[in-house]
């Protein structure tokens, strides 16, 4: 594989990649392992009870040991092998590659090549403006893969399409709780999965609406009734 194709592949992996675990995970659900990554070189760490999985170079190394069990430091922990050192520190940590933030910074020594990178549950943005995100699932049903979604946040208006018709409208956030305007859409009909899932969603903005942000990177709305929405980040 040539590097260009390698940092394509890495590039796309740190869109898309959240802290996630072996097995099934669902939004918002606490992740079963640890992971870590950097970018030049390339690099991800799989910490599992079991085991340090390790992938640097862009994939052309690959190092698996037994895991020898977490040493508190101050501020974080410690992982010594002969040919692994993991040093996880508590701080905001940027991924380089997009505006995705980590609660950790983590420092990886591999058979003598240190690099560094993020790791841990990954951070609210800052704010909404300048997000875009794709809806997961509305109202606790999963959207209809052939439906497109967006959801975009520009300074103090939101756009976008739960599955049907485009809608704007304007929009206020105070501690953690998003306040619509009435949603303008278009008059589309649209047959099957894409029309109710836009009615759960539209029903769901009419009030109030508080943002949960899981350290698996999804933006959770929950509307006054206990609807909710689930949605991934788009990098």
């Amino acid at each position: 594989m040539s590097k260009y194709l390698s940092v394509c592949t890495l590039g796309l992996m740190l869109a898309a990649c959240a802290p996630v675990a072996e097995g099934p995970q669902g939004p918002g659900e606490p992740p079963a392992a640890y992971m870590a990554l950097g970018t030049e070189p390339g690099w991800t760490l799989e910490i599992t009870p079991s085991r340090l999985n390790y992938d640097g170079d862009y994939g052309e190394t690959k190092i698996m040991v037994p895991n020898p069990g977490a040493r508190a430091v101050a501020n974080g922990e410690h992982y010594v092998t002969d040919r692994l050192k993991v040093e996880v520190a508590r701080g905001e940590c940027s991924d380089g590659m997009s505006d995705r933030r980590y609660r950790d910074t983590v420092t990886v020594t591999a058979d003598g090549k240190t690099v560094k990178g993020c790791g841990g549950g990954i951070l609210p943005p800052t704010e909404l403006a300048g997000t875009n995100w794709t809806f997961v699932s509305i109202g606790g049903v999963p959207v209809a893969a052939d439906r497109p979604t967006t959801l975009a946040f520009e300074a103090d208006r939101l756009s976008g399409s739960a599955g049907c018709n485009r809608f704007s409208g304007g929009y206020a956030v105070a501690d953690r709780t998003l306040t619509a305007d009435p949603l303008m859409a278009t008059k589309m009909a649209c047959p099957g999965a894409g029309m109710t899932q836009e009615s759960a969603f539209f029903a769901l903005m009419r009030g109030p609406v508080s943002l949960t942000f899981p350290t698996d990177g999804t933006l959770i709305l929950t509307g006054s009734g206990g609807q909710t929405a689930v949605l991934k980040r788009v990098i």
